[in-house]
C-alpha cells in the first residue's frame, strides 16, 4: 500500500511517550520530516537519539500563546496529530476546579491552538492536509472516576465533527481514533492487576487491551491519502467495547 506521507511535514504532539512517540518514529520511517513535541526535553532528547531525523519542539500545550509561537515556528505544516493529553480521576463529588482546568486547557483548548495554525499552514500552501485527533473510547461511555476526562473527550469527538465541517472545503479532513485502554508502558503498569484489567477486558468482546501499533496503524492510514474520502469520524479502536 503507497502512503503520501513521504516528504509531508507532520507535526506530532505529546510525542515524547507513548502513542505519540511510536507514531513519530513510524512516520519518520515512512519518510514524513516529523515535527515532534512535548513539554518533557528529556523525552524529546532520547527521541532524537533513536531517530536524528526527528524535528523537537519543547512546548507546555497548556500556555496558549508560547505553544502558539513555537509552532508558528515550525514552518508548513501539512499533516498534523493531536495526540497530547492529561487524565486526572477521581469520583464526580471529588472533582477540583483546578481538573477541570488542566484536563480541558490540555485536552481541547491545546487542540483548537495547534489546529488553527496547521489549519492556516495548510490553506495556505493550498495542498489540504489531514489532521487526527486522539480522542478515547470515554468520550462514548461513562466510566468511573472518569468524570472531566470523558467530558474533555466528548468535546474532542464534537470538535473534530464541527473542524470536518469547516476545514472540508479547504481539502483538509479532519478525523479522530478513540482507543480502549492500550498498553504503553504506562497502560501496562497502569492495568498490571489481572483483577483490575479483567474489570474491563470482561467489557471488550475481543478479551484484550489494544497494542500501540494498533493504533499507529489507524492514524497512519487516516493521515494518508488511502482514507481520502473519510472526514469526520470518531473511529473507535476497542475491540467492540462500545458496540456492546
Amino acid at each position: 500500500m503507497v502512503l503520501s506521507i513521504f516528504g509531508k511535514r507532520i507535526v506530532v504532539t505529546g510525542a515524547g511517550q507513548g502513542i505519540g512517540r511510536a507514531l513519530a518514529l513510524r512516520l519518520s520511517k515512512f519518510g514524513g520530516k516529523v515535527i515532534a513535541v512535548s513539554r518533557t526535553q528529556k523525552h524529546l532528547d532520547t527521541l532524537f537519539q533513536e531517530d536524528p531525523k526527528i524535528e523537537i519542539i519543547t512546548a507546555d500545550l497548556a500556555d496558549w500563546e508560547s505553544t502558539r509561537a513555537a509552532i508558528e515556528g515550525a514552518g508548513r505544516i501539512d499533516l498534523l496529530v493531536n495526540n497530547a493529553a492529561a487524565a486526572r480521576l477521581d469520583r464526580f463529588l471529588d472533582v477540583k476546579p483546578d481538573d477541570v482546568d488542566v484536563l480541558f486547557n490540555v485536552n481541547l483548548k491545546s487542540v483548537i491552538n495547534v489546529s488553527q495554525v496547521a489549519a492556516k499552514s495548510m490553506i495556505a500552501t493550498g495542498n489540504g492536509g489531514s489532521i487526527v485527533n486522539i480522542s478515547s473510547q470515554a468520550s462514548q461511555a461513562a466510566l468511573k472516576d472518569h468524570a472531566v476526562y470523558c467530558a474533555t473527550k466528548a468535546a474532542l469527538d464534537q470538535l473534530t465533527r464541527v473542524m470536518a465541517l469547516e476545514l472540508g472545503p479547504h481539502n483538509i479532513r479532519v478525523n479522530a481514533v478513540n482507543p480502549t485502554v492500550v498498553m504503553t508502558d504506562m497502560g501496562r503498569v497502569g492495568w498490571n492487576d489481572p483483577e483490575k484489567a479483567a474489570s474491563m477486558t470482561s467489557k471488550i468482546p475481543l478479551g484484550r487491551f489494544a497494542e500501540v501499533d494498533e493504533v499507529v496503524d489507524a492514524v497512519v492510514y487516516l493521515l494518508s491519502n488511502r482514507s481520502s474520502m473519510i472526514n469526520g469520524v470518531t473511529l473507535p479502536i476497542d475491540g467492540g467495547f462500545l458496540a456492546t
